[in-house]
């Protein structure tokens, strides 16, 4: 049996429904590393050793967990740390056609890798970095959504 996975992600900011996914993958998997990608691609809001500092508090209640960064593809990541299980949370079904393309060109790129599906409780299945962080430009309450440090380090961000 495998023990090991990794839930990568760009975790911009790292939300309720984030950590749901990882409480749900550490029931499964003993051992969890939450990778935090360093893709300025998309342009993250936080620097990559903060976004790496907000996951570490927010799972540090659970064992098994190590949160990291990487700067490569997930698969080639995910060798190098002889890890054969990726975890990718699904949300809605506007999230389904992107991962699932996404899971089936790492089968090609990297078949000794399994892909697994894991949906979040329905409390945080429409939830979203983007969308949490132009509510919070807009001066929402995130606290539904949001750890309440992460919520005030969002709206400092947000308001420079």
């Amino acid at each position: 049996m495998c023990q090991r996975a990794i839930y990568p992600g760009t975790f911009d900011p790292v939300t309720y429904g984030h950590v749901d996914v990882i409480e749900r993958a550490v029931k499964i998997f003993p051992e969890l590393i939450v990778a935090v990608a360093d893709n300025t691609q998309k342009k993250p809001l936080f620097s990559i050793a903060e976004r790496v500092k907000m996951l570490k508090n927010a799972t540090s209640r659970f064992s098994g967990v190590e949160v990291t960064s990487f700067k490569s593809l997930a698969v080639d990541f995910a060798r190098k740390n002889k890890i054969r299980v990726i975890i990718r949370g699904l949300r809605m079904v506007s999230d389904f056609e992107y991962e699932f393309q996404m899971a089936l060109t790492n089968r090609k790129i990297a078949p000794d890798l399994e892909t697994i599906f894991l949906m979040p409780s329905e409390n945080y299945s429409y939830i979203s970095s983007k969308l949490l962080k132009e509510a919070g430009s807009l001066g929402a309450d995130l606290s539904s959504f949001l750890s309440s440090d992460i919520e005030d380090r969002l709206k400092r961000r947000l308001r420079k």
